[in-house]
């Protein structure tokens, strides 16, 4: 059922994306840029981010503290080494692991 769904909305995207044509699509491009572009709307998407990485960082810590070391020491050693690579002491959320 979802295959069926995503194919048509393709269809229907396409469709819609022929008849518009080009100058629609780069209307709506210097739109989306003018939005993006605006300091309200940067500044929304910046709070949202922070929040995110804050919520993101207290799950990380609930979880370590209910897993703690029931993690397999092979799975441990890998978030280990995955976080080393990163080298900046964050971890793919921005919220520091210490």
């Amino acid at each position: 059922m979802r295959r069926l769904t995503f194919i048509a909305g393709l269809a229907v995207g396409y469709v819609l994306g022929t008849r518009a044509g080009r100058e629609r699509y780069e209307q709506l491009k210097k739109s989306a840029n003018r939005i993006s572009q605006n300091p309200a709307v940067r500044n929304a998407a910046e709070t949202a981010a922070l929040s995110g990485r804050e919520y993101a960082g207290k799950a990380y810590h609930s979880v370590s503290d209910k897993v703690g070391d029931k993690v397999p020491g092979s799975v441990a050693d890998r978030v280990r080494s995955l976080r080393s690579r990163n080298g900046n002491g964050e971890d793919d959320w921005g919220t520091t692991n210490t």
